[in-house]
């Protein structure tokens, strides 16, 4: 579960809501001008779109049109009515957000950034021309280290029975991320859950963007590289310099695939990287966006 602080802001947003593949229904809140420069920003695999609030108001406060989209099955978009969360799915969703607001810039954080880099590497291979017009990849490259990965998943899929309280979730999250204060906004918790008819809270995704039989990243290692080799709109790559995902080693391999993108270690941060400095993340990407505005 890659969960991410919440943050209370005064801004209310504008709903959105696109049409992706298989006919499901996606959700996304929009902070700002809709005639400014648009970025989109996916999430990663069970979060929400609520976990980009901070990054959101940031954004819309330097004048940028920020739309916060729930994935897929995750949130208040709708569950895939054959289970099908694969790459290729996840690749029109994006294209769909990106036709919607006239090739936004995306910022994408570990799921959602292999989904924009699935996405662009596609077009590329295909002879299409970006979706977007800048991309910031976080925490997320063209590989992962297998144990940081195997954590997450552990995670996800360790309570399939839910939790009876939200105070027991609070717990579960402080004993996964030990390194963040326990959660205490017990109400903004919630709305990473739903709670089912038996009473119990369980994540706000859907149970079948687990299934093993699902491809992994890890398994699409030589695709994703290729991906990458193809890329060309402005890239920033920002890493959280404690991670257990993307190792010093990999961002560098990422740099030498991408000679053009550019590179921020955020110090203090584990995989989450705008949920743990948030300030430090937010004034990066606000920076490498405000010199690829169009």
């Amino acid at each position: 579960m890659e969960q991410a602080a919440d943050t209370d802001l005064d801004a209310t947003p504008r709903r959105l809501v696109c049409r992706g593949a298989n006919g499901v229904e996606l959700v996304a809140d929009a902070y700002g001008d809709p005639g400014a420069p648009a970025v989109l920003l996916l999430h990663g695999g069970g979060q929400t779109r609520h976990s980009w609030r901070g990054t959101a108001a940031a954004l819309s406060g330097r004048g940028f049109h920020a739309v916060s989209a729930d994935l897929r099955g995750h949130g208040d978009s709708t569950w895939d009515p054959a289970g099908d969360y694969t790459f290729g799915t996840f690749r029109a969703d994006t294209e769909a957000w990106c036709e919607l607001l006239g090739r936004p810039a995306i910022v994408g954080a570990s799921m959602g950034g292999l989904a924009a880099l699935w996405t662009e590497g596609s077009r590329s291979a295909e002879a299409l021309a970006p979706a977007c017009r800048a991309l910031v990849l976080v925490d997320i490259a063209h590989r992962s280290e297998p144990a940081g990965v195997q954590r997450i998943i552990e995670f996800m899929t360790g309570r399939p029975e839910g939790f009876a309280s939200l105070d027991e979730v609070a717990d579960a999250i402080a004993e996964y991320l030990p390194h963040r204060p326990r959660p205490d906004n017990l109400e903004g918790l919630a709305r990473n859950l739903r709670l089912g008819e038996d009473g119990r809270w369980r994540w706000h995704w859907d149970p079948a963007f687990m299934d093993r039989s699902r491809p992994r990243a890890g398994e699409e290692f030589e695709r994703f590289t290729e991906h990458a080799r193809r890329l060309t709109m402005p890239v920033l790559l920002v890493r959280g310099k404690m991670s257990d995902v993307v190792s010093e080693e990999a961002a560098r391999e990422f740099l030498r695939i991408v000679p053009h993108a550019e590179y921020v270690d955020v110090g203090g941060a584990h995989h989450m990287v705008a949920g743990d400095r948030n300030d430090a993340f937010a004034a990066s990407v606000v920076e490498f966006l405000e010199r690829h505005r169009s």
